[in-house]
């Protein structure tokens, strides 16, 4: 899932488990998380929508969520950010999977 300023507001909204990985093209530890994400994202695809967000291409999101460094990587639910589930950095599979069970059970 490729999220962009045009669809991004309506996945929130609609309430389901969503998770954000912010990024861009010359972040190596970004492209370090790509495949860890694309995994995740389709072992839970039928309980979370779990995609990126290329700042270079789009940036209402990365202003309005202050995102300072990438990757990061923000979590939704009920159309609301979960706060205490934020990442910061190249996180290991474990950790970003420990992070989403946690964000389904909310």
């Amino acid at each position: 899932m490729n999220f962009t300023d045009q669809n991004v507001h309506d996945i929130i909204a609609s309430g389901k488990p969503v998770v954000i990985d912010f990024w861009a093209t010359w972040c190596g530890p970004c492209q370090r998380m790509t495949p860890i994400v694309e995994e995740l994202a389709e072992q839970y695809k039928d309980s979370a929508v779990i995609g990126k967000y290329n700042i270079e291409e789009e940036n209402d999101l990365t202003t309005e969520f202050r995102i300072m460094s990438i990757p990061t990587i923000l979590f939704f639910k009920n159309g609301e950010q979960v706060r205490d589930l934020r990442l910061a950095g190249a996180q290991p599979k474990e950790k970003l999977e420990e992070q989403i069970k946690k964000l389904i059970a909310l």
